[in-house]
């Protein structure tokens, strides 16, 4: 799991069909979580700015229940108190 900030939203109007319905966000890991953005699905209603949990992998389709979707990262999460992450 990663804990990153969100920096912004992606609009995608052709993908796969198992993906329609999903918000898609962009997110920055803290500086020790690693470098990238990384490109998650959104179920827990995140916003920009919000620092939030990110699923990855297998973890990630399973945590959102998209068992069968081409889904590698998700966020699981939004972070309430994250004291020494940024």
């Amino acid at each position: 799991m990663v804990v990153g900030k969100v920096v912004g939203s992606l609009v995608s109007t052709r993908k796969n069909e198992k993906l329609i319905g999903n918000k898609f966000m962009i997110v920055e890991p803290v500086p020790s979580m690693g470098s990238g953005r990384i490109v998650a699905i959104d179920n827990v209603g995140a916003g920009i700015g919000e620092i939030v949990l990110v699923a990855l992998g297998s973890a990630a389709r399973v945590g959102t229940g998209a068992e069968s979707s081409p889904v590698d990262a998700a966020i699981v999460g939004i972070v309430d108190d994250g004291e020494g992450l940024e």
